[in-house]
């Protein structure tokens, strides 16, 4: 077994840390220290935190957050989809559109459900 071999992975790794660690450390060195009770209290959207941070969330919250992570990874695969459909053939094409089927039915559930509606 060579040695020589593992120089690049050896290099690599080392690049990969100072590029993970050399900005930190310049800005430790070179960036301004004057903590004030300002910069050091929790930040929350504004404005201090007035409630417990384990509340309860509403659920319509979580299915809006489901929705757009349907139409997101939708969208995500539409992209590859788009550019090989012509390769791809009917067949393709009927699969998507089931993929596509599956997630209307998930909207017209949510839709159904209220999670759109908001007070």
């Amino acid at each position: 077994m060579n040695l020589e071999n593992y120089l690049p992975v050896l290099l690599f790794i080392l690049v990969g840390i100072g590029v993970g660690v050399g900005p930190m450390l310049i800005g430790r060195i070179l960036g301004p220290h004057r903590p004030d009770p300002e910069k050091l209290s929790p930040y929350e959207c504004g404005f201090e935190a007035f409630e417990d941070a384990r509340m309860k969330f509403d659920v319509r919250y979580y299915l809006v957050a489901i929705l757009f992570i349907l139409f997101d990874l939708e969208i995500a695969f539409l992209f590859p989809w788009a550019v090989v459909l012509d390769s791809i053939g009917f067949f393709g094409f009927m699969a998507m559109m089931i993929f596509l089927g599956i997630l209307v039915v998930g909207f017209i559930y949510e839709w159904m459900k209220g999670a759109l509606d908001w007070e």
